[in-house]
């Protein structure tokens, strides 16, 4: 049979689109040669041909008014609600191919003008840029939930991502001139010169990761227009739309995580220069002229040598933009070459940003030589004050204070080892990327230029456990998640071995209360064991792939066992913990009136809508009173499994939390 399919939403969005796409697949297992006609927003109608409509034995309209037609006058048709095609799609077209008529245009209401733009339908045009400070997880984790949830909601959102390598997908003129609200998810400083004029609102990845439907609405509500030149207010932070913000999103952590994103690529590169030479033998780079000691100078003696200037720059760049790079550099130089290491360079920075900023407020020049003070007196005011003061005030004491710091992790015992990792290993997995974990990474990084290796290897072993935890949980009880927790469950555990803690959000998202503390747990042990084992890690990320390299870690197998015993105390203490989705006080349900209807047909469960069986909860039984003779369940991949209600009154079929079943058994 030749049929033509044509579905239309009134919002015109994800509705017409899954419609058309299930009912095609429908008619394809019933033999049938079907074309499809969709009427959305998210691309042009492309519209049968003449021949198709001419060929075709059944029209069946999913929507509420026949598009253009006069085209189908005199051919067989059906046409109901789109809601009507969804829950089951192959009793939908099983229904049109027995009551459909002959068509008469004539009979059919005119159409009304289509005056629709996207201001009147409400949908906006929404362009919005994500960044955290490592650029690898919650950047992208963050705009896909904004895309997802700016479908959802029936806007037009384009997320621009920029991570660790680059601006991704990236906002075009165009798409800023067409915008209605411009949504920046940041937790570092990027260039939104280009959104001046714009209506823009400002929050953190977390925020848009964990709240995406919310954080768009605020963005609709609350934002405000930025205007060039005040992009920043008398206090130095952001005028934006929104409430006000928390330090997270603002200030000292903002400017921070700025500087350490910068920092990143020096401190990874450096590290694992640092470790290739080891390949050659630990002393090897003491011959010089080798390899190893080639390798030894890229990294130790230049990438982490512009380490700490890298973070100074960059803070004071968050701060006063392009002119406290220059200060900010140059004291954080100073902090490198005065011994105040990481910590000199974290005040030097916020010095010299601070500095330039108050120079580019207060200090007023004539109108005929304003254009050289961004070239001469900000970097020169700015740098005699950042330089003087680390001089003379700040560097001998806190070269001293790190000093002190340095030995007495070089030289603690055991104990203390021990109760240092399990505070680290905390921290790490309190948050999932969060300032408290960024906290415990920036300080285990920090370390790495006074050549303290134990509280990095702690930290980045910790991190993994949240990720792979997860993931074992969703292997070891399987009957407690969902299909779709069950594959967020195998990434999360991939994210796990990169080092990716972020991979375990969605289930903190979902069951926090459970999944943070065993966490927690998990990392602490981790963090101890490896304290306690006195591991050493060169490179400050990579995963479990930074054991590929020769000498990166002195104690492999070790640092192994640690990551395995707090990943397997979080996958087991979860998966005792978690509560199925049977148990989650299921409501009353009933069978629909369709299918009350007739006795004989049956009724249809798809896997992709486990919340929805034609009105049925999944884990309560069906109607005991029903005349329905079977119940279909069918699977993502449209395999089909028949059962019959059990004979005795009050008694029907069950479904399992995951929406499967097994062949000749009853579904529990």
């Amino acid at each position: 049979m030749n049929v033509i399919l044509i579905t239309a939403c009134p919002s015109g969005m994800a509705t017409t689109f899954l419609a058309a796409r299930r009912l095609e697949q429908a008619a394809k297992r019933r033999g049938w040669e079907a074309r499809t006609e969709m009427h959305g927003e998210l691309e042009a109608v492309t519209p049968v041909s003449e021949a198709a409509i001419a060929a075709a034995d059944l029209i069946v309209v999913a929507a509420e008014r026949v598009p253009e037609a006069a085209r189908f006058d005199g051919k067989r048709l059906y046409r109901a609600p789109i809601q009507q095609a969804l829950p089951d799609p192959e009793a939908f077209l099983e229904r049109a191919a027995r009551e459909a008529t002959v068509f008469d245009a004539a009979s059919e209401p005119a159409e009304p003008a289509k005056t629709v733009s996207p201001e009147s339908s409400g949908i906006k045009r929404i362009v919005a840029v994500t960044a955290c400070p490592t650029g690898v997880a919650h950047t992208f984790m963050a705009a896909e939930a904004l895309e997802q949830a700016g479908r959802a909601l029936g806007h037009r959102i384009h997320v621009e991502t920029q991570g660790s390598v680059g601006a991704q997908n990236r906002i075009t003129d165009e798409d800023v001139e067409a915008a209605d609200v411009v949504l920046l998810a940041c937790d570092i400083e990027i260039d939104d010169a280009r959104f001046a004029g714009k209506r823009v609102y400002r929050t953190s990845t977390g925020s848009a990761l964990k709240q995406p439907q919310q954080t768009i609405q605020k963005a609709l509500d609350e934002a405000q227009v930025e205007s060039a030149g005040s992009g920043k207010g008398a206090s130095g932070e952001r005028k934006s739309g929104g409430s006000p913000k928390s330090a997270k999103e603002r200030g000292f952590y903002k400017h921070l995580l700025t500087g350490v994103s910068f920092m990143l690529p020096m401190v990874v590169a450096g590290g694992l220069c640092i470790a290739l030479s080891f390949v050659f033998g630990i002393k090897a780079y003491e011959q010089e002229g080798t390899l190893a000691a080639a390798l030894m100078q890229i990294g130790g003696g230049t990438a982490f040598a512009l380490m700490v200037p890298v973070l100074a720059g960059y803070i004071a760049y968050s701060i006063a933009d392009r002119p406290g790079i220059a200060p900010g550099m140059i004291g954080g130089m100073l902090a490198s070459t005065l011994g105040a290491g990481f910590i000199g360079g974290i005040l030097a920075g916020f010095l010299a940003g601070y500095s330039a900023k108050a120079v580019t407020r207060y200090v007023k020049l004539p109108a005929s030589v304003e254009s050289l003070k961004p070239i001469l007196i900000i970097p020169l005011l700015a740098s005699l004050v950042t330089g003087l003061i680390m001089i003379y005030v700040v560097g001998t004491p806190v070269a001293a204070v790190l000093s002190a710091l340095t030995a007495f992790l070089n030289d603690m015992g055991s104990t203390n080892a021990v109760l240092l990792g399990v505070l680290l290993g905390a921290m790490m997995c309190f948050d999932l990327g969060g300032p408290v974990n960024k906290a415990a990474y920036t300080f285990g990084v920090g370390l790495l230029s006074t050549e303290t290796y134990m509280p990095m290897a702690a930290i980045m072993a910790a991190g993994m456990v949240p990720a792979i935890g997860m993931g074992l949980a969703t292997f070891l009880r399987r009957s407690r998640f969902a299909q779709a927790e069950r594959e967020a469950g195998k990434a999360s555990f991939v994210l796990g071995l990169c080092f990716i803690s972020e991979g375990a959000i969605p289930f903190a998202a979902k069951d926090p209360l459970r999944v943070i503390p065993v966490s927690m747990v998990g990392g602490a042990v981790t963090g101890a064991l490896s304290m306690w084992f006195g591991v050493k890690l060169m490179a400050p990320h990579g995963g479990l792939f930074v054991l590929l390299i020769p000498n990166a870690v002195n104690l492999a197998l070790l640092y192994l066992l640690a990551i395995a015993a707090g990943s397997v105390i979080t996958g087991v203490g979860y998966a005792l913990l978690k509560r199925g989705e049977a148990g989650m006080a299921p409501a009353a349900a009933t069978l629909p009136e369709s299918a009350s209807a007739e006795a004989s047909r049956q009724v249809s469960f798809s896997e992709d809508d486990c919340t929805r069986w034609r009105g049925v909860t999944p884990g309560v039984k069906a109607a005991p009173d029903s005349p329905v003779s079977a119940v279909t369940f069918t699977n993502l991949d449209y395999a089909q499994y028949s059962y019959a209600p059990q004979a005795s009154r009050g008694h029907g079929v069950r479904l399992n939390t995951d929406c499967r079943a097994r062949r000749g058994h009853p579904a529990r």
